[in-house]
């Protein structure tokens, strides 16, 4: 699972198409503390840039991401996985706040995260099968 997660390419596959998700680096990329990567999507039809940067990188358990440019005031994504038999249980656990405070973080952005972590996981499910414990944290 973590050999997935560290091809940047995988990305696009795990991210809902309405978002129209590109990664803009050059491949390869080479997935490791320090690596930065920049992408462009669009969020209620608006275009955005992304610029996220690996700031924790500790094969085949963890591995967190922050961004540096982009739409959040604060976002730190840390994914965890963890061997559960022949299963691994991936978790993700983001940290972030939005622009426009309160209102906009309850009204728009939390559903809008909700359902792209409902897609990850849907598409992690029929890529790999169902992982009992995988969990988000939003």
């Amino acid at each position: 699972m973590f050999a997935f997660f560290a091809d940047a390419a995988n990305l696009e596959a795990l991210t809902p198409d309405l978002l129209r998700f590109r990664i803009l680096t050059p491949p390869p990329i080479e997935l490791r503390r320090g690596a930065r990567i920049d992408y462009r999507l669009r969020v209620r039809g608006v275009p955005l840039r992304w610029r996220s940067e690996i700031t924790h990188w500790l094969p085949p358990w963890r591995f967190v991401d922050r961004q540096v440019r982009g739409p959040y005031r604060l976002w730190i994504h840390e994914h965890e996985f963890e061997a559960r038999g022949a299963a691994t249980v991936c978790r993700d656990r983001v940290t972030w706040s939005a622009p426009g405070g309160g209102i906009v973080a309850r009204r728009l952005v939390a559903p809008d995260l909700e359902r792209i972590f409902a897609h990850r996981r849907a598409e992690l499910a029929r890529r790999f099968g169902e992982a009992e414990g995988a969990t988000d944290t939003l």
